[in-house]
Order: structure tokens, then sequence, then C-alpha cells
């Protein structure tokens, strides 16, 4: 048996319960550490996910030297992820971290440089990209049935009564929610971004300090439009948290609504007033593949054993980051704004 990769997680958490039960049930890792800013939450996951032999405590640099781990998760908060990420590939490290990748896309690039010249992995948790669901609509429009996508449009409305400290952030909806939106995009259309316009608010009646809703619109590469539209102070007729979708394709449309029901119609017959179409079976694969977190690190530990690359690499990712940073950039000027990565 293939010896197992030795992991220390970092941010001990509400969130790190979504890292340690798929850790914890990879039979190629191994927890080994455990570190927060207090003690007691390292020390609290580590009987309560029965890590007998993991090394708690509050210095990162401190337990790496100790334990000597081939992986650093970071689930961490935004602002610690750059100390993290560089603290574990100093220490040899391959890193799996929380989005977004820091706080702005000059750390994020310093990162992702550090990454490349360590020699080491460091990818991002995309977990929305991992359902059966996606990958089926994916599949059909990379599959050409369609025609080339020229248009792909996403809805996202919450009513998100949080609490805490979400109430009182800027940019909440953009900052906090939108990559996710962002990153599914750039996955269904296998599109990049190019540059975006976009608008934010604070609707009457928001319980947010500042602006919870938007609407952006992104020109990607190969001439696609994508349109978000998003609120996190919207009562009612909530979407799912993946968001309502619709592909716009040269011969003909596909719809999704972020769970599993896929609908789409193809063009038969030109001519008259409407074109004649079909609809078309878009099956969901029941593969039992691992889906969300589990799935991503279960790839990322394939990944460090078989030298291959995550589809969520940091060099990859940055540019689903840049696509928020290009956003608020664009809602504070007021104008379109390139998306630089």
């Amino acid at each position: 048996m293939a010896k197992k990769l030795r992991a220390v997680l970092a941010g001990c958490g509400g969130m790190s319960g979504a890292w340690l039960n798929p850790a914890k049930a990879n039979k190629n890792l191994e927890i080994v550490g455990l570190v927060d800013i207090r003690e007691e939450a390292a020390q609290k996951r580590k009987e309560e996910f029965g890590f007998a032999s993991a090394q708690t405590g509050t210095s990162l640099a401190a337990v790496l030297k100790a334990v000597k781990p081939d992986i650093v998760f970071d689930c961490t908060i935004p602002a610690a992820h750059v100390d993290v990420t560089l603290t574990a590939l100093r220490h040899g490290c391959h890193v799996l971290g929380e989005k977004p990748l820091a706080e702005n896309l000059a750390d994020a690039r310093r990162m992702a440089k550090a990454a490349q010249k360590a020699g080491k992995l460091y990818a991002i948790i995309q977990n929305r990209r991992y359902t059966p669901s996606i990958r089926a609509l994916r599949g059909l429009i990379a599959k050409g049935t369609l025609g080339k996508i020229t248009t792909l449009n996403s809805d996202f409305y919450i009513g998100a009564h949080f609490g805490g400290f979400r109430d009182e952030m800027r940019h909440v909806l953009l900052v906090d929610m939108a990559i996710h939106t962002f990153d599914m995009a750039r996955y269904i259309a296998a599109a990049d971004p190019v540059s975006v316009y976009c608008k934010e608010w604070n609707p009457g009646g928001s319980w947010y300090a500042h602006d919870a809703s938007a609407i952006a619109v992104f020109t990607m590469s190969n001439g696609l439009v994508f349109t978000y539209r998003g609120s996190w102070c919207s009562e009612g007729m909530n979407t799912t948290w993946e968001g309502d979708w619709r592909a716009v394709c040269e011969n003909g449309s596909v719809t999704w609504d972020g769970a599993n029901k896929i609908s789409a119609q193809v063009v038969t017959e030109r001519g008259g007033f409407h074109s004649k179409t079909k609809a078309l079976e878009v099956p969901i694969p029941a593969d039992g593949k691992a889906v969300g977190h589990a799935a991503l690190i279960n790839e990322f530990v394939d990944c460090v054993r078989l030298g291959k690359t995550p589809q969520t690499i940091c060099t990859d990712n940055i540019k689903s980051f840049a696509m928020v940073m290009a956003a608020l950039e664009s809602s504070e000027s007021g104008k379109v704004e390139r998306v630089k990565f």
C-alpha cells in the first residue's frame, strides 16, 4: 500500500468540519496537525474527529516544523490566506485553500508565483464545479449539439439573514458569494473574462449596511456575454444557492435551475416566425463521484500523489477572483473595466 500523505489543517472554525469529514474518509490521507489562533478550537476538533495522534497549536510554522506534512489545508478567514499559504510553501507543502485566494489581486499573484517557484500545488475550493448537474450542463454545451454558446445568464436571489459580520460588510454579495457564480460561468462556458460593467445598490428594506444587490455584464473570450443578477436581500421566490441559469447558443438554448432540472431545445427547422425545435434529453450522471469539498479534497490528494494538476489550481482560479475585483472596480468607477489577471 502506498504511504499516506500527511496533512495539517489551519483554521478550526465552523467551516473546518466540511473539510475534516472527507479528509478523514480519504484512505490516502492522514491528518497529523490542527492549527487555530485559539488552542481550544484545535483541541476540540482533534477530539471530535478522533485524531488522537495529531499535534495541535496556535503557530502554523511550529506545527509544520514538528510534523513535516505534505499538505496544508487552509480553512482560515480570507485575511489570513496570504500568511498561511506562504508559510506552508516555505515548509515544502502543497496547499488547498478556501475561497477567495486573497483580499486583493496583488496578494493573489504573489501567492501563485510563490507556489510556482516552490514547485508545489496551490488550489482553491470551488465546490460548485463538482456536482453532477453542472457537469452535465457543461458537457452538453461542449458537445456542440446546440452550436456555439453566445450568451450565458445567471440569476441569484436569496433572502439571507446571516446576522454577524456579513451584515456590516461592504460589497457583501460580490465579495462573499459572487465568486462561486463567476467561477461556475467560466466552467460552464469554458471561457475567460475580458471586461465588465457592474452596478451595486442596497434596496429599500435591506437589512444590510451596504450594497447587497448587484448586476454585472461581462464580456468573455470568444465574444460570449455573461450576465449576473443577484441579491442577498430579496424575500420570497429564492433561487437555489447555485442560481438559475440560461445558456443561449447558435442552434438552441438550455436552462438549469441550479439543482437537478436541466431543460434544452435544439432547432430542427428554420423558417417562419419561430424556428421549429425539439426537446433534448440531458441525463445527469449518476456515477457515484464525490461532490463538494469531498470531491476537491479527493482530487487534490490524487494530484499530489500522481503529479497531476487540479482543475481549481491557483493560476486558473485567479481568473475567477479577478472577475470579482474588476466588478468592484467597475461599481466604484461607474465605468466598464478590464478584467486583469
